[in-house]
């Protein structure tokens, strides 16, 4: 059967006002003036074809046909809020499928998400190693957390993380002893490890035009052993069988456990960044907007780690090891 209802707009004026006996109070709650909640109701008496409120001497009271209808709106907005909470906290349970690099998530990522656990426990986070941006409308990726160019189709909402650049990193016992590393010519006597996730990219920086951007000369850019993942790249250098010209994000928790130093901080910054992205369409879903809020607010919490690194081993206490 059709229902020919009052705007949804009056009813709830109505309400608000009926609930406080106040039409300033309304105003308030409802976050408009007092003379839009004044039109609203005289809105739904006049569809109504009754009045539902007395005001005598500037008391506001209901009238016999406003207390007959009032408990039903009230109820009826009762369960619409319900519904509506609902629908919110159905949406917050279950997994948030986010993608990311395998050594972004492994180095960055992965160890956060406990953090996010205990704010949210009702969202299961799981998360997809991949280096693509993922076609959002027929992947399962809710959000990906991506590293390319700032430059990404109108309808995707993309967030920048961080910037990113490029900086030289090797096992401590490199930098130690007869023959240590310690000027970037010196780099002619060492081993170079290539990271070719990165050098695939024209764009991205590899060893010869690191060498070439600092002057650098007399080192052989093209000579080394080659990793097709940056996470092998990463544990050669460990393992001391090179010098590698890494990403320092990645690079950076190796850094602080004191397993990579940097030789010399001399960082070429990328083109490309890691960034936050999800359709512009789901930025309303609840699991999304949560899961972006917390990403954006402990990325701006840890801005520069490979800087807090290099600062903590210079804080370090002499004859400290």
């Amino acid at each position: 059967m059709s229902r020919k209802l009052p705007p949804l707009n009056a009813l709830r004026a109505f309400e608000v006002a009926g609930r406080h006996l106040s039409f300033a109070r309304a105003a308030e709650e409802l976050h408009v003036t007092r003379a839009a909640v004044s039109q609203q109701v005289a809105l739904l008496e006049e569809q109504l074809g009754t009045r539902l409120f007395l005001r005598q001497n500037r008391v506001l009271r209901l009238t016999e046909a406003g207390q007959a209808c009032l408990p039903s709106i009230q109820q009826a907005f009762d369960l619409l809020a319900s519904g509506v909470e609902k629908a919110v906290f159905e949406d917050t349970r279950g997994a948030l499928v986010v993608a990311c690099s395998p050594t972004l998530a492994s180095k960055w990522l992965v160890p956060r998400l406990d953090d996010f656990a205990r704010l949210m426990p009702e969202i299961d986070v799981r998360l997809e190693a991949q280096y693509a941006l993922p076609d959002f409308h027929n992947d399962e990726a809710d959000v990906a957390v991506n590293f390319a160019h700032p430059a990404y189709p109108e309808e995707l909402s993309a967030d920048l993380l961080f910037p990113a650049a490029v900086v030289p990193l090797c096992s401590p016992r490199l930098c130690k002893g007869r023959g240590a590393l310690r000027k970037p010519a010196d780099l002619a006597r060492f081993r170079l490890l290539h990271d070719e996730a990165l050098e695939q990219d024209p764009d991205q920086p590899g060893w010869a035009t690191w060498l070439e951007t600092f002057g650098v000369e007399g080192v052989d850019a093209g000579r080394g052993a080659r990793f097709s993942h940056t996470m092998h790249a990463l544990e050669a250098a460990i393992d001391g069988q090179g010098v590698l010209l890494a990403i320092d994000r990645l690079g950076a928790p190796d850094v602080l456990a004191g397993r990579l130093v940097v030789p010399f901080d001399l960082r070429q910054p990328l083109r490309a960044s890691y960034t936050l992205v999800t359709p512009r369409g789901w930025l309303g879903r609840p699991k999304v907007r949560i899961f972006r809020d917390w990403l954006l607010r402990t990325a701006a919490d840890d801005p520069d780690p490979l800087a807090k690194a290099q600062a903590g081993k210079r804080r370090r206490p002499r004859g400290e090891k």
